[in-house]
């Protein structure tokens, strides 16, 4: 059973995020100060630094329970070889609309993956966030140069579909009609994933 102490910082650590969340989608991440912050979750500003060490760490927080995510299903996939796990995993994302896939149309969602991207500092972090789940991945598939460069091809692959299916929803698609393409597109993305790329004719 989680301790009282352990469940109070739960529940101030979400009530920081919540309140992050909420004033950067309505005046923009520059916009919005550490102090506004604290005071919009009724902390000082050293206990919002005590959980988030940095006005970044508040948003790229939101990404935190996805950071080792593929790791772990790899990890529990059972008899399943990694990649028909890894596939069933992003086509169930794509079924339940989860943002990390790029198919979620609701309006906050967009807004808030918009921001990430348009701010330089925010990029950075992102970067080094998807660098650790990378070495995550690469662990839970053996480690060395091969699960490395597996791993890295893995989460390219993942992060082209996310693109490709914010594309179409910002052009004007909902995430209903988008999902028979996304849900192809998963499926091309695996095939090349097992068999390569050498097929296409490339030159040497």
């Amino acid at each position: 059973m989680t301790g009282l102490r352990e469940r109070q910082r739960v529940r101030i650590q979400q009530a920081i995020q919540d309140a992050a969340t909420r004033l950067f989608l309505a005046s923009g991440f520059d916009a919005v100060s550490v102090n506004e912050i604290a005071a919009a979750a009724e902390v000082s500003k050293r206990t919002l630094f005590k959980y988030f060490p940095s006005k970044e760490d508040l948003v790229i927080g939101a990404f935190s329970d996805h950071r080792d995510e593929l790791a772990r299903v790899v990890l529990e996939r059972g008899d399943a070889a990694p990649l028909d796990a890894l596939e069933r995993h992003f086509r169930a994302g794509l079924a339940g609309r989860d943002p990390v896939t790029g198919l979620d149309d609701r309006p906050p969602t967009l807004t808030f993956v918009a921001m990430v991207l348009s701010t330089p500092s925010l990029q950075a972090r992102l970067l080094l966030y998807q660098t650790r789940a990378e070495q995550a991945l690469t662990a839970a598939l053996g480690g060395g140069a091969s699960a490395r460069l597996a791993a890295y091809q893995i989460f390219a692959a993942h992060r082209a579909l996310a693109d490709e299916n914010r594309h179409h929803l910002t052009a004007g698609l909902s995430a209903d009609e988008r999902y028979p393409g996304a849900a192809e597109a998963a499926g091309h993305a695996f095939h090349l994933l097992r068999h390569g790329l050498g097929h296409l004719g490339w030159p040497a």
